[in-house]
């Protein structure tokens, strides 16, 4: 598939994006293009993105970034199998300020003995921040395994605790 990628300036890391040939957002890193062309499917092409190519999405991250918005509305097509779809959408319906277990996620999608199944399919979102699996955690509340860091995930939280419009008690502590 022919793509086109582009990678924005952000507190939190570069961050780098695919585009499909409709501008949909197919996959992103918090890292150079390096890292996202490991979160493509092999024969994907990457093509630089024409100027005008995402410029909602880097709209959008400005605004994330300064504290103006705490979700994205942008087109999605992220590549997976349909249970993998079933927990990317639950993750989408997770408030910024707050995060939830991966067991609650599996509840969530109607398949709650599939927590470890959850958590794989967490892993492999190809489209972080957008599809916000930083804000997952262990049942313990720990902040579990994040594909940039676990650092990054903290700063990731931490950010939209201060922003987030209602933040309730299933917040995370930056602390943790």
């Amino acid at each position: 598939m022919n793509l086109f990628a582009f990678t924005s300036p952000t507190p939190f890391g570069p961050f780098s994006v695919a585009l499909d040939e409709s501008g949909a957002v197919v996959a992103t890193a918090l890292g150079p293009r390096a890292a996202l062309r490991r979160r493509l499917r092999t024969g994907d092409t990457l093509h630089a993105a024409p100027p005008a190519a995402g410029a909602a999405l880097r709209r959008q991250l400005a605004a994330y970034v300064a504290g103006r918005r705490t979700e994205f509305d942008l087109p999605l097509a992220p590549r997976g199998t349909a249970f993998q779809q079933a927990v990317w959408t639950a993750l989408r319906e997770i408030p910024a300020g707050e995060t939830r277990t991966y067991a609650e996620i599996a509840a969530r999608i109607g398949r709650p003995k599939a927590a470890r199944a959850v958590g794989r399919a967490n892993a492999t979102n190809p489209i972080c921040l957008l599809i916000p699996c930083h804000r997952v955690i262990g049942a313990d509340g720990s902040l579990t395994g994040f594909a940039f860091g676990e650092h990054v995930k903290r700063r990731l939280l931490a950010h939209e605790a201060r922003f987030a419009p209602a933040a309730t008690a299933t917040s995370v502590s930056a602390a943790k």
